[in-house]
């Protein structure tokens, strides 16, 4: 009848042995339409697994042998073969290595849907009942969702549809309250379909409509939480703000500048929610509602490019001698270039470098920068490699002016390169400073993480440096087994 598991981990995915020359001739012979020899084989599996002690991949087997007498209404066989299924998973108890009732709750659940399949309304409910006691003791969460499923089937199957709204909604619930989105629309789905298989036109009626409904309220939820997201960011932005010393003109002319494109993005996002939340009210198709989010995410990440670009002359004409006023303007080119880089859509140039004279030619650019002492190491094989130099470049040269600001003196700092297969290369950046707390190690590259005095950096070198490497198909990551300071690797797929 509605035959297949939404919520069980499954047998298929849990077995432990390969499946016995029974249960794969049986396969084959379903994928044939021959139903009797399958059913026949089926049972040979099931004795084969219980003789072994193999009990998951014999129920397994037994129950689908099941399925195959039922289905031409042979109901005392099928009744006959699920007490000798119980009866091996009593015998084996002690060696299952999973409690007993989980097993036996896939042998009540065929009863169960035997008795739906011959309308037994009464013996259905008595089936649902042993179901929920038996998935209690196995302490399974999946079973219990499973439970839920079934009885939402019974109670649509036999015309209970307030019973079935309340027993689907509160399966619903409990996944959307884990944000499991994705399962509740598969439930969902997979029930409208059984409805639609099994002819139950009022099932069909009822899930559609639930499922409607329930999609309007996890639309909501998600863009609510998006927007609630960026509001609470820029509610912090605007609290740093006002704790600044205000006296400088320079600075006041940062809080004006920040709270603008602060005020600018709380609107974009507004509206952005106002259109979404609109375009779902009047339409329901999953797919152009994640066609609309994504269009509005590249708009919004256009308008903050243009936002940047908007300030550049009006920071231009303050005297950049000033520090503030050149943090803020290397605060705004940082942002556009950030928004570029996650909005752009266009393949990165390569070109043949000379691999030993890119790094040397590199390292001369600080050599004049370091403490005294500190000795600069470039280990580099003379060899050629198509990589983006412009790219490359800017993340080496960023992770090298770091390097000399931690280095202290008579300490090293290292550029090394290594082929480690004929399709990645590494760049690695290594110096003997004071190091990054292993805590911290994960947050250096997301942008925007805390509210740092635009004065001391704003934290997004090492951001934008990770979003070129991921646009080269690559990555840059701290390497955890390095501990005389820091070392960074940039791994790249050429």
């Amino acid at each position: 009848m509605l035959a297949g598991l939404l919520f069980v981990s499954g047998f298929a995915n849990a077995q432990e042995v390969q499946k016995n020359e029974f249960q794969q001739r049986a396969e084959e012979e379903m994928d044939k339409g021959k139903f009797i020899n399958a059913r026949s084989l089926y049972i040979r599996a099931f004795e084969d697994y219980s003789n072994k002690g193999q009990m998951k991949q014999g129920v397994e087997c037994g129950a689908k042998a099941t399925s195959l007498y039922y289905r031409e209404n042979l109901y005392q066989e099928a009744f006959d073969l699920l007490r000798r299924v119980d009866q091996n998973i009593d015998a084996h108890r002690q060696s299952l290595g999973c409690p007993a009732e989980a097993l036996h709750y896939y042998t009540t659940k065929e009863r169960m849907q035997m008795y739906m399949k011959m309308r037994r309304s009464a013996s259905v409910m008595d089936q649902l009942n042993i179901m929920e006691k038996q998935a209690a003791a196995a302490n399974d969460e999946s079973l219990k969702n499973d439970l839920l499923y079934n009885k939402a089937i019974y109670y649509y199957t036999f015309g209970q549809n307030a019973q079935g709204n309340a027993v689907f909604k509160e399966m619903a619930d409990k996944l959307t309250a884990s944000k499991e989105y994705d399962k509740v629309d598969e439930v969902y789905q997979t029930l409208i379909a059984n409805g639609r298989r099994s002819g139950n036109a009022n099932m069909v009626a009822q899930s559609y409509s639930s499922y409607m409904v329930w999609k309007d309220s996890v639309n909501a939820l998600k863009v609510a939480d998006e927007i609630g997201a960026l509001k609470q960011q820029i509610a912090d932005n605007e609290a740093a703000i006002a704790e600044k010393d205000s006296s400088l003109s320079a600075r006041q002319v940062m809080i004006v500048s920040l709270s603008i494109l602060a005020a600018a993005l709380a609107g974009v996002l507004i509206f952005g929610g106002m259109v979404l939340l609109r375009y779902m009210h009047l339409t329901r198709k999953q797919k152009k509602t994640i066609n609309m989010a994504n269009e509005n995410n590249a708009l919004k990440a256009k308008f903050i490019s243009n936002i940047s670009a908007q300030l550049n002359p009006t920071l231009n004409k303050l005297d950049p001698a000033i520090p503030e006023v050149k943090a803020l303007r290397d605060f705004s080119a940082h942002i556009q270039t950030l928004s570029e880089l996650e909005s752009s859509e266009e393949e990165v140039e390569l070109e043949d470098t000379s691999i030993a004279m890119f790094c040397e030619s590199l390292m001369d650019q600080i050599r004049n920068k370091v403490n005294s002492g500190v000795n600069l190491d470039v280990s580099a094989p003379k060899m050629s490699a198509k990589i983006s130099k412009q790219y490359v470049s800017h993340i080496l040269l960023h992770l090298l002016n770091n390097a000399v600001e931690f280095t202290p003196a008579d300490g090293k700092i290292s550029l090394e390169f290594k082929k480690r297969s004929a399709h990645k290369i590494q760049f690695l950046v290594s110096d003997t400073g004071c190091g990054i707390p292993e805590e911290k190690r994960e947050d250096v590259f997301k942008a925007f993480l805390e509210i740092k005095d635009l004065n001391e950096g704003d934290g997004l070198g090492l951001p934008i440096c990770k979003q070129m490497a991921l646009k080269m198909n690559g990555d840059l990551e701290i390497d955890s087994s390095y501990t005389k300071g820091t070392r960074f690797v940039l791994s790249l797929n050429i």
